[in-house]
């Protein structure tokens, strides 16, 4: 059986293998997508119906398109985003190949390179981008039983409000998902409590300037990933609604039910630790933390923005975190379902390399793998706060396309032919 050899393969065909493509293609690297699915599959089937962009269609792009027929301020469904880079891959004429599943990759014995195994075959690649994003295992916590007679599902997995059974509702996680969807089920008239972890809360928007553009010039989107054993702290931001700033205790104003974060279920009723307040309280911290630096910035250079007091607001603690409810008992309560927006994990089982360590995170700096030939992108704080934003996509695929074609520069070197030295006879000379 034939085995195919292609210099570069990428394995996913979303917005961080298109990218690779593109700049790929700029170095006239050869190499191939390989999509299991089709192109920006999770934007099209693993998100619920009414999510947008998180940031406005003028910021989250790449620079080689603008979102057509859209405003430039506005936040872009996640359908409009996948047929952008459906007309993305066109336009760069990336080498993509859906419905191929990569099954197995493994370092090829005394040769240079890598086997492939796929769907479709083996093939070997002299080098391997991983691209296949942040977004790739549903973590769902175990702590309610399955035998509990409630409906549970991942954030993944939830479409739209008449998707779920008639009955209250418990969404976990206080993240941009978590929120998104309690806000959606509380406007559709659904009883709704929202569990409450510790977070960052930021500004939609500010001074007539959306976050995307203040983290822009403040030099936030260029933060370096946070140190080992930093603890990760959830963000949340929405672009729903036009765009807007995530406010608990409003949320709470208008019916819903907050509560601490979800520890426990015994004997189906749910136990919540006692941190609300100060959560809340911590994302407030954050929050103004961020009008501070803009204001000092407007301030500093000159800038003419109109002020913004009324965004320095902070309403009073609703009932339910003056006096929160630590246990609930899901029967009473008449919750009928519970969903999980508590993010995802990684998958590399399909990786057999000698690339991960004692604690089974990958051993890479930006992208470039420890294992010669194997590279990564799209994967959170790559490079930066922007890693897992589309744009800063790009830009860290700039690099990581850099570092493979400078390799196989060296690769291509072949010393000059040294010429064989002609004897002369020798002349004296007086």
């Amino acid at each position: 059986m034939s085995v195919e050899i292609v210099n570069t393969l990428v394995v996913g065909g979303g917005q961080a293998g298109l990218a690779m493509s593109e700049h790929l293609g700029k170095h006239e690297v050869p190499h191939i997508v390989l999509e299991r699915h089709r192109i920006a599959e999770r934007w099209r089937s693993e998100r619920w119906d009414s999510l947008v962009a998180n940031g406005p269609a003028w910021h989250d792009r790449f620079p080689g398109m603008v979102f057509p027929d859209a405003d430039p301020d506005s936040f872009v469904s996640k359908d409009k985003v996948a047929e952008y880079f459906v007309d993305y891959a066109r336009m760069i004429n990336a080498p993509i190949r859906c419905g191929v599943e990569v099954r197995k990759v493994r370092r090829l014995t005394g040769s240079h390179g890598f086997e492939v195994e796929t769907s479709h075959g083996l093939l070997q690649a002299r080098n391997v981008v991983v691209a296949t994003g942040p977004f790739q295992v549903p973590v769902r916590p175990t702590i309610v039983p399955e035998t509990a007679r409630v409906t549970q599902l991942h954030s993944n997995a939830y479409r739209n409000p008449g998707y779920l059974p008639e009955g209250a509702v418990l969404v976990v996680g206080a993240g941009s998902s978590g929120v998104q969807i309690a806000d959606e089920l509380l406007r559709a008239g659904k009883r709704v409590y929202l569990s409450v972890g510790r977070h960052d809360r930021l500004p939609r928007a500010y001074r007539g300037r959306d976050l995307s553009w203040w983290l822009g010039v403040l030099g936030k989107w260029d933060a370096d990933a946070p140190g080992p054993n930093t603890e990760h702290v959830t963000i949340a931001v929405s672009g729903a609604g036009g765009g807007k700033t995530i406010d608990f205790r409003r949320l709470a104003a208008s019916g819903m039910i907050l509560v601490g974060r979800t520890e426990a279920c015994r004997d189906d009723t749910l136990v919540f630790d006692g941190g609300l307040a100060k959560n809340l309280a911590s994302g407030d911290v954050c929050y103004l933390s961020v009008l501070d630096e803009a204001d000092a910035y407007v301030f500093s250079n000159g800038i003419d923005l109109p002020e913004e007091p009324g965004a320095r607001t902070i309403d009073a603690d609703p009932a339910c975190v003056t006096d929160p409810i630590r246990e609930l008992n899901l029967a009473e309560a008449g919750i009928a379902s519970i969903i999980w927006a508590t993010g995802y994990a990684m998958d590399y089982s399909w990786l057999d390399l000698d690339i991960f360590d004692a604690n089974g995170q990958l051993k890479q700096r930006r992208g470039v793998s420890t294992e010669p030939g194997i590279y990564f992108l799209g994967l959170p704080w790559q490079s930066s706060r922007g890693s897992s934003f589309i744009w800063g996509v790009w830009h860290d695929a700039k690099y990581v396309a850099d570092r493979i074609a400078t390799k196989d520069t060296y690769l291509a070197y072949k010393p000059p032919e040294k010429r064989e030295s002609i004897s002369r006879p020798h002349i004296r000379v007086f």
